[in-house]
């Protein structure tokens, strides 16, 4: 056993070693590990014992302990270890100077004479300690912000490491951005009452964790609701989460740059407390400050109809016969004018740069996502000269319908920027319920002068889906996250290169083609793994570096170096090569080609980052090759006869061996 003084509250701290051994224990008394440091605060001026008869007495103390039973509780406050204790009550109500550490076995602490039960390496909270948990530059204790489904997948992985989490949620329920409220929640995301996904559910869901078989493909936001909240069961993640607690402020503590530790201040019914953590995860989500442009919109205060954002937005029957136009191209602002067409008299959608528009359901009825999201089209899109790719992209985003004919089309048609699902917009233009307009150039009183110089008279409303800003209010400082001219930098989309100790992680901060669930459940594992210094960082030269190189490239593909977006493949390669959980295709063609198929030809699914690696689950082999049988399940919900798929290829056989048969025929007649 270690003890050593904590530098917070001047406690002793005690810590078990690796090869302690416990002895004369019963069954009963079997301990239980305890994970956490433990300090206790002993009383000052209670004597003056030099040093060396301070670690004397120590041991001498120490050795009298015969037995200690380890009741292990989910809070580590809890523990009970009443012999130790009093030992180190005892121990500790000393004034002067702190002792030298003692280095003492578990012998030591309980005595002699025994068979054997052995102790790994783990520190113990005593009640009544300094919340201070860091020993030697290790990180034990985590603050999660936001228990929402980044904040869910942040916690699992903390106990999955041994470590320590602390999830603060503001609200009184998990979810996040997926719990539905009739109102919207200040500090809160807010979605209305017909979100359905635009992922699929063998796309979306935790790697460990699918989705239950007969499940729709695409979700209502209640459905998914569900199965956050039973992840959160089936992982025992409730315990951990303060509902009702605002995290306030996030600061450094002032040996940061040794110990990397932070204050975390939290508010719950109107009490403030002050926490201190070794690591911070920052999983609050960027849909929760509205961006409103105003100052774009000349003469907006001069309207006399109704204006508000989009996140005000819950359900369509108060506009019904009115006319309203919604400004924004994206996935809200599309689903709100399809919504709102079957109510409003009229819907306008005015859109500044347009966007490639895509239906959830793709070739055949599969979903999009496990057609598009491939390893094999990843590679095919990097290694084609641009402009071919560039053409079958354009291509294939006009497979369907022509967006030029519907006033869709993108300014820049080659950019990836992120396409608008929606299933029903095409067919809701044509039918005349929603209109299609260029920008705004100038409000007036009841009318709306448009860029090309057209006039809507008699608007009543108007919806702003004009996107998000993300921010970090509690951040004492805000230039750790937006290091570089107020924008966000960050090595991997995750870290702040230039903090001195690696133990702060921001999670969800990227947008890709892919799913959010499974980019932040990778995001927590490197994020985890960096913090423990199981994942060495490269110098911060280097992480600028690459930032900037990656910033070049989103320049090149998506029109934009500071946008969030990034290719969905290529990034969850590059988290989980770094923490060894990326699939090796070559040794799965030696040794399981069936699925080694599978992974590079049909879609990336989660449960391929559960493959090999640390965390590894043994069910992802046969999620992967089932993936396609669940899809099905989810719509062939009435039993009808099977397409004969042989009679195609029959019939061309056939009509070949016909026309062969007429050639043989001409040459011998």
């Amino acid at each position: 056993m270690k003890g050593n003084f904590c530098t917070a509250c001047g406690g002793l701290q005690v810590l078990l070693e690796p090869r302690g051994r416990i002895k004369n224990l019963t069954a009963a008394e079997e301990p239980e590990i305890i994970k956490g440091l433990q300090h206790y605060k002993g009383s000052a001026g209670k004597g003056t014992a030099s040093r060396a008869e301070d670690a004397a007495a120590a041991r001498s103390r120490l050795a009298k302990v015969q037995t200690a039973q380890v009741a292990h509780r989910n809070n580590p406050l809890a523990l009970a270890l009443p012999p130790v204790q009093r030992r180190i009550k005892e121990l500790c109500s000393f004034g002067g100077a702190p002792p030298e550490p003692l280095i003492l076995s578990a012998r030591d602490l309980l005595g002699t004479g025994e068979s054997s039960s052995t102790l790994p390496k783990t520190l113990t909270h005593i009640p009544g300690g300094c919340t201070g948990s860091r020993q030697n530059g290790m990180v034990r204790r985590v603050a999660v912000v936001g228990a929402g489904v980044s904040g869910l997948a942040a916690t699992k992985t903390c106990l999955e490491e041994g470590l320590e989490p602390t999830c603060f949620e503001q609200s009184e329920d998990i979810g996040g951005l997926w719990r539905y409220t009739d109102q919207a929640e200040e500090g809160r995301a807010s979605i209305y009452r017909t979100v359905f996904t635009n992922s699929c559910k063998e796309m979306m869901c935790y790697s460990d964790f699918p989705f239950p078989d007969d499940h729709p493909n695409y979700m209502h936001n209640a459905r998914l609701q569900h199965y956050i909240c039973k992840y959160a069961e089936h992982f025992d993640l409730l315990r951990h989460v303060q509902f009702k607690t605002l995290v306030t402020k996030v600061k450094k503590r002032p040996d940061f740059s040794v110990m990397g530790q932070w204050e975390v201040v939290t508010q719950r019914d109107g009490k403030e407390e002050t926490a201190v953590f070794d690591a911070v995860m920052i999983c609050s989500g960027h849909h929760v400050y509205p961006n409103l442009p105003l100052t774009d919109f000349p003469g907006i205060h001069k309207f006399k109809g109704c204006y508000f954002h989009s996140r005000e937005y819950k359900e369509p029957e108060k506009f019904r016969g009115k006319k309203v136009l919604v400004i924004g191209l994206g996935n809200s602002g599309c689903d709100i004018a399809v919504e709102l067409s079957t109510i409003a008299s009229q819907v306008y959608l005015s859109s500044r740069s347009g966007s490639w528009v895509m239906s959830r359901v793709w070739d055949n009825g599969y979903p999009w996502d496990m057609l598009v999201i491939t390893r094999f089209r990843t590679w095919l899109g990097n290694v084609l000269p641009r402009a071919l790719s560039d053409w079958l992209y354009v291509r294939g985003m006009n497979r369907f319908f022509k967006h030029e004919n519907f006033g869709l089309m993108p300014q820049n048609r080659t950019s990836r920027k992120e396409p608008v699902f929606n299933d029903d917009l095409p067919s809701r233009i044509a039918c005349g319920v929603v209109v299609m307009k260029p920008n705004v150039k100038e409000f007036r009183e009841t009318s709306v002068l448009f860029q090309d110089g057209t006039v809507q008279d008699d608007v009543d409303v108007v919806v702003f889906a004009t996107g998000y800003s993300y921010s970090y209010p509690f951040m004492e400082d805000d230039s750790i996250i937006k290091s570089r001219d107020n924008q966000v930098t960050l090595y991997k989309g995750i870290l702040p290169p230039q903090l001195e100790k690696p133990t702060l992680a921001v999670i969800g901060l990227v947008q890709s083609l892919g799913p959010i669930i499974p980019t932040a459940d990778l995001q927590c594992r490197w994020a985890v793994k960096v913090f423990q210094g199981q994942c060495t960082l490269p110098s911060v030269s280097e992480m600028m570096d690459d930032i900037d190189e990656k910033m070049g490239k989103k320049l090149k593909w998506y029109g934009s170096s500071t946008t969030l977006q990034m290719d969905y493949i290529t990034y969850m390669d590059e988290l989980a090569s770094a923490i060894g959980v990326k699939p090796s295709v070559l040794k799965l063609l030696l040794t399981d080609p069936r699925l080694a198929l599978e992974v590079v030809f049909g879609p990336c699914s989660p449960y391929q980052f559960r493959l090999m690696g640390p965390g590894k689950w043994s069910g992802a082999r046969k999620a992967i090759l089932t993936q396609w049988d669940r899809t099905l399940q989810a719509t062939r919900t009435r039993v009808t006869p099977a397409t004969p798929t042989a009679f195609p290829c029959l019939a061309v056989l056939g009509v070949l061996f016909f026309l062969l048969l007429l050639f043989l025929a001409a040459l011998y007649c």
